[in-house]
């Protein structure tokens, strides 16, 4: 064996980073016996398990992750030279907003790329879009992280987060938080559901909806509370004021540009883009002031 189908290396770290075959499948859009064959023709290849069958989930062998390790920078090394190759989109600029983001900021992105940048862009959402930017997919991308997640941003700044619910609501307080969940793994539901285990907080998932609009509609319809940028809070939900609810931390706003990206307007619509979105009297990675939010605390039902 002299060349390992990078096909194949990307089924496994999909797969570890998922961790789990139905996952994987959907999102290297393959049924899930081919990844598992997929598994199983690399494990062949390389003359060991790379799975550990003995524990639960989806476990790597010692010798599955020194390859996960290596195959990660091969597979970034691939995607760079493949973006790199790749004909510009004759649209113009292309600009990745994450799916989580998109709800809150779009209509302000889609304003400042009209005053900052001349010429045609076209805007794009995904689930990932620093991955997406590093494969050369992407010239500019604005992603939601934590501050350590966002190395080499043009422009970072923080947004708090706050817990809303619908004005008013009561539930019982001795049954667990009802917690309203969108689709997906966004960093605000990470964050909110790993600070309340963290914190011990009994919490169930009283409904699971379609993305942050989804979320946001079934908040206001009193389904339970959730977490969201305080700043860009609809204003139909009121800051949720309860004993068990822990503080939630600041989430990092960043704006990326593609390597290689040379076009001077590549950075401008950047600067446009920070000094639209970036609260004001904000510096980059300040923390902006606080916004005064009507609070509701939660009601014990009688």
């Amino acid at each position: 064996m002299t060349n390992i189908p990078t096909e194949l290396l990307r089924t496994l770290v999909t797969l570890v980073e998922l961790r789990s075959f139905t996952k994987a499948a959907h999102a290297l859009g393959m049924t899930q016996p081919a990844v598992s064959a997929q598994i199983k023709r690399l494990q062949v290849l390389l003359g060991g398990e790379l799975l550990d069958k003995s524990a639960p989930g989806v476990a790597l062998t010692p010798k599955g992750e020194g390859v996960v390790q290596h195959a990660r920078r091969l597979l970034s090394v691939n995607d760079h030279i493949v973006g790199m190759a790749r004909p510009r989109s004759p649209s113009g600029l292309r600009i990745g907003i994450s799916d989580e983001a998109q709800s809150v900021m779009l209509g302000p992105v889609l304003g400042a790329c009209r005053r900052g940048a001349p010429g045609s862009f076209e805007i794009r959402g995904s689930d990932d879009v620093l991955r997406d930017l590093g494969q050369g997919e992407l010239d500019l991308a604005i992603a939601l992280g934590e501050t350590a997640a966002s190395p080499g941003a043009r422009h970072r700044w923080t947004e708090p987060l706050a817990w809303v619910c619908a004005p008013g609501l009561a539930f019982d307080r001795a049954a667990a938080l009802p917690l309203v969940l969108g689709d997906g793994a966004g960093e605000v539901t990470r964050l909110a559901t790993a600070v309340l285990d963290r914190s011990g907080t009994e919490w169930e998932a009283t409904c699971r909806v379609p993305g942050p609009l989804g979320c946001a509609a079934a908040v206001a319809a009193g389904l339970g509370i959730a977490a969201t940028l305080q700043r860009f809070a609809p204003a139909e939900l009121a800051t949720c004021e309860d004993p068990r609810l822990p503080r939630l931390p600041e989430l990092t706003c960043a704006i990326h540009l593609r390597e290689g990206a040379g076009e001077p307007r590549v950075g401008q619509l950047a600067d446009a883009l920070a000094a639209t979105l970036r609260p004001a009297m904000a510096a980059p990675s300040a923390v902006p002031p606080d916004v005064e939010e009507p609070a509701t605390q939660l009601q014990t039902e009688p």
